[in-house]
């Protein structure tokens, strides 16, 4: 049986631990589908908007070797997206291990015979850590003082 795996995320600002998401993924599966999440999406769940458009971020997760083919993501659930898709495994970062958005994911993937894969989280590196560095980057000195 062909695995077919899928890593979801935002790929905005794309760093080392989206490339070892990616990386860690690849090997575990025979084909990689990358999701990308949309701005509507990141909007709308989380709340947050991008610094890189979907159509840009999708192109560069796509210039990834490991990557075979990108699904941009324009619905919240997750079950959804695995109807649109229809992969085997899925892969997450390992800090959603053990929480109740992971536990619920976990249930609600097993009803239709997905395995969840945690691979570990880079904590050092985050979109939302280059963010605070670009916005403290940008900030007037004068306005610090």
């Amino acid at each position: 049986m062909t695995r077919i795996g899928y890593a979801a995320g935002a790929f905005d600002l794309f760093h080392v631990g989206h490339l070892n998401l990616l990386r860690h993924a690849r090997r575990h599966c025979d084909v990689l589908i990358a999701g990308v999440v949309s701005d509507e999406m990141l909007l709308e769940v989380k709340g947050t908007s991008t610094v890189i458009p979907t159509a840009e971020r999708a192109e560069i997760v796509s210039g990834c070797r490991f990557v075979d083919d990108v699904h941009v993501e324009t619905v919240p659930d997750k079950l959804d997206t695995w109807r649109e898709v229809r992969f085997t495994h899925f892969f997450k970062g390992d800090d959603w291990r053990g929480t109740p958005k992971g536990i619920a994911l976990e249930r609600r993937f097993a009803e239709v015979g997905v395995e969840i894969v945690y691979f570990p989280y880079t904590a050092h590196t985050s979109s939302t850590r280059l963010r605070t560095a670009l916005d403290a980057l940008s900030t007037p000195r004068e306005a610090l003082i």
